[in-house]
């Protein structure tokens, strides 16, 4: 009886939005894998040439190199198809994980060090993934990309693309010119609004084509053809500002600042266009938007301390600790001087 009941509460998952979880898993599964198979090759081409930190381009004749970027186009390629079958709120969340990949893979072939707090910031991603995973909404059946395109004029969505294509305009002519060397916000912003619509136009180019692979042949109709050159407007935009924030501000800055804006215009993009939540009571919405900020903070966990050192997280926590019991101890009018921030050896310390 208890069996039955639930299977009534939870449908399970639709056969697309199991297709797309499957592309977006192998998609973070190849760029995960593509950034530590790229590291090796340009490690293995700088010894032998000019490393490309310093200009060099011997990178160009290492085989692995290009096993890296090949690996990194079939992830996005599948990245790609995933839209095709699911909707954004579970797709776009799920890159995070090539997130953890990395970091895995980094930790076991490049040795470099993956301490407790990326330990902890990879399960905060697994956690919410799987939390999206399990209540994400089921993908709305579609029959050609005349449907798509009637989704996206219709005046909620040509409304929140207007509100985009100002703020655009208003970044790139006012702000960036004043402030884009200064504020890493300006460049991150003009990707993130823009990737918001390019993934919608990626949505609807995707479905063309999964449609005309099935035999419905959708080439034929001029929305395909719209929705093509959105796609590459888009992305050529998105990718010059992009690498303008890259060239002018630190990666760990800039990776989780984007991840974030990127992600949450998109999922707000997505349930204006498609109605993502329309057949969704408000605990599922609510799972979903928990899920969404647990895998957030997994991210900017990792990003934040991937460059420290566990010596260097147990003086950072000693010396919060040390100002935590000197402001206590200030409160109870009371002072205790001499607090150390290093660990000291005993045979150093004297008996009081």
């Amino acid at each position: 009886m208890t069996s039955h009941s639930w299977r009534d509460a939870y449908s399970g998952m639709s056969t697309d939005n199991i297709k797309g979880l499957v592309l977006a898993l192998s998609s973070s599964l190849f760029i995960g894998s593509s950034f530590i198979i790229k590291k090796k090759g340009l490690k293995k081409a700088g010894v032998s040439g000019i490393r490309a930190g310093s200009g060099g381009y011997s990178y160009l004749y290492e085989p692995l190199w290009w096993v890296g970027m090949i690996t990194m186009v079939v992830g996005e390629v599948a990245n790609f198809a995933a839209y095709a079958f699911a909707p954004a709120i579970l797709v776009t969340p799920l890159g995070a994980l090539s997130i953890i990949i990395s970091a895995v893979l980094a930790h076991i072939i490049l040795r470099e060090k993956l301490h407790i707090f990326g330990v902890l910031g990879c399960a905060l991603c697994v956690v919410g993934s799987i939390t999206i995973v399990l209540h994400a909404p089921q993908e709305r059946a579609i029959e050609s990309v005349a449907e798509v395109w009637d989704l996206a004029t219709e005046p909620a969505f040509v409304l929140y693309g207007i509100l985009v294509l100002v703020a655009v305009f208003i970044l790139v002519v006012h702000y960036i010119p004043i402030y884009g060397q200064t504020h890493v916000m300006c460049y991150i912003g003009v990707c993130s609004l823009v990737g918001s619509l390019s993934v919608m136009s990626v949505k609807g180019l995707g479905i063309a084509l999964k449609l005309t692979f099935s035999g419905t042949n959708q080439l034929v109709y001029p929305q395909t053809w719209a929705f093509t050159f959105f796609v590459l407007l888009c992305v050529i935009t998105q990718m010059n500002y992009l690498n303008k924030a890259l060239d002018t501000f630190n990666t760990a800055v800039v990776s989780p600042i984007y991840y974030v804006m990127f992600t949450s215009l998109t999922i707000l993009a997505s349930v204006i266009m498609f109605k993502d939540w329309d057949g969704q009571d408000p605990t599922q919405i609510i799972t979903e938007l928990c899920g969404f900020v647990t895998i957030l903070s997994g991210t900017f966990l990792l990003h934040k301390t991937k460059d420290m050192v566990d010596g260097m997280l147990l003086n950072v926590l000693y010396l919060r600790s040390a100002r935590l019991l000197k402001h206590m101890d200030e409160e109870d009018g009371m002072s205790h001087e001499g607090i150390p921030l290093r660990r000291q050896d005993s045979s150093n310390m004297r008996p009081s």
